[in-house]
């Protein structure tokens, strides 16, 4: 008799989400419990609709609502979760405002690496391998002067698929975008330093301490808006 394992859709889900098969774009697809059959199913279809038609965006969207579908059913969506929360109007009108980038998408400047966790160089792949180290570590501020070129700019995060932001950082790190809006006189002044950090973290810590330390630190810089890009 054979001893070879037949490997159920369950466990072929949850190889996606930091398993053999790592796949940060789909690490949510274990979520979806018992409905991941037919998720996966209607992704063959629209795959197989983009032969016939060339058009991707179906698919895309079907992509983006099963994401959507999937984290909404994680516990630690509703430990997070709150039925409001501060708003504080600005003193003046946005065009006149000096205004700051601030990311949890983990980039920073290629001539000054955060090392986490003590790791010099520390690679993509390494990050997701060590995802809950992450996660017991406070985060770190980068900061990354605003005229900072893309072929200047690292990024490395181990809770997200970082290939987009790599082709393009403007996708979870606007830094271009927001030159233009400051070049356009849709927002004031920009900020010289932008900054960024490791979403993936000691998550109290960040609300409690972390993030109140940083409030601090960037209202100490004269900006009178900053612009939270979160990932």
């Amino acid at each position: 008799m054979s001893d070879a394992h037949t490997e159920s859709l369950e466990e072929f889900a949850q190889s996606l989400s930091y398993g053999k098969r790592s796949d940060l774009s789909f690490k949510f697809l274990p979520r979806l419990g018992p409905d991941v059959g037919d998720a996966l199913a209607s992704v063959l279809r629209e795959v197989g609709s983009v032969f016939d038609t060339g058009d991707p965006s179906e698919l895309i969207d079907l992509a983006i609502g099963l994401q959507a579908d999937g984290y909404q059913s994680r516990p630690l969506t509703e430990r997070y979760r709150y039925d409001d929360g501060p708003f504080t109007r600005p003193d003046r009108p946005v065009a006149d405002s000096r205004v700051a980038l601030l990311t949890s998408s983990g980039h920073f400047a290629a001539d000054d690496d955060p090392k986490p966790l003590g790791v010099e160089s520390m690679t993509q792949a390494e990050a997701e391998e060590r995802i809950t180290d992450f996660l017991k570590e406070a985060p770190t501020l980068s900061e990354v002067p605003i005229a900072t070129s893309g072929d200047l700019l690292e990024v490395r995060h181990g809770g997200y698929d970082t290939r987009g932001s790599r082709a393009d950082h403007n996708v979870s790190f606007p830094i271009d975008r927001m030159r233009e809006l400051a070049t356009d006189g849709v927002i004031g002044t920009l900020h010289e330093t932008a900054y960024s950090f490791v979403g993936a973290c000691a998550q109290t810590r960040l609300i409690k301490q972390t993030g109140p330390e940083w409030v601090a630190r960037l209202k100490s810089t004269g900006s009178d808006v900053v612009l939270l890009i979160p990932v």
